[in-house]
């Protein structure tokens, strides 16, 4: 899931981007920083989560990691409003009730909103002038079940994007915003290196089947 943050910011993100904000600091949290970390230039993060010793033990563990400053916020819209690239990455949620309002997320800033659309209010989506998504069809089956129900349609996947079949940014100044769903070719692809790298140190346990 990070890795796919990071292949969508390659594209939708501004390439001097410096400063990044975390929304809710689980695994998803970590990961999706890491990678960000492998493709921009971030000097900085702001870290917020509903558990303040979550929140306090990710800006320490996460700062160390990267060397970078990550610093605790008290509030949403403090992470939001002062980052070039934002991840949410609570819940998932089919009746969400919104946080992230209208003019929060910047010009020119990258959002990856790894929760679907929990974190985000229907005017926020509105000012995104771009959004895409890892697959349209897994997109509009889950719009179908109700997910999605405020989230303007996807541009672009993420193949069109790396294959060069759609534009990335454009300007400077438009919000983008990636809605990666997840996908399990995703994990195809990634697992015979995780194997061929497993057996090349020696690790891992051989399980009878």
């Amino acid at each position: 899931t990070g890795a796919a943050t990071a292949v969508a910011a390659k594209h939708l993100a501004r390439r001097e981007s410096a400063t990044a904000g975390i929304i809710a600091c689980g695994f998803q949290g970590r990961t999706n920083l890491l990678a960000l970390a492998e493709v921009l230039p971030l000097t900085r993060a702001y870290a917020f989560d509903t558990d303040a010793e979550v929140q306090r033990r990710f800006a320490a563990e996460m700062s160390a990691a990267l060397g970078i400053e990550v610093v605790g916020v008290r509030d949403v819209r403090d992470a939001v409003a002062a980052s070039d690239v934002v991840v949410t990455s609570g819940p998932i949620l089919k009746h969400p009730a919104p946080t992230i309002a209208a003019d929060w997320l910047q010009p020119g800033a990258f959002a990856s909103a790894v929760d679907f659309d929990s974190y985000w209010t229907a005017e926020a989506l509105a000012q995104v002038d771009r959004i895409a998504t890892d697959d349209h069809a897994q997109f509009h089956y889950y719009r179908r079940v109700g997910y999605f129900q405020r989230t303007p349609d996807p541009y672009a996947d993420l193949g069109e994007l790396v294959g060069g079949r759609k534009p990335g940014r454009e300007r400077s100044d438009e919000r983008t915003m990636a809605m990666n769903l997840g996908l399990a070719l995703d994990d195809m692809a990634v697992a015979p290196e995780v194997y061929r790298r497993a057996r090349a140190r020696g690790l891992g346990t051989w399980l009878p089947l």
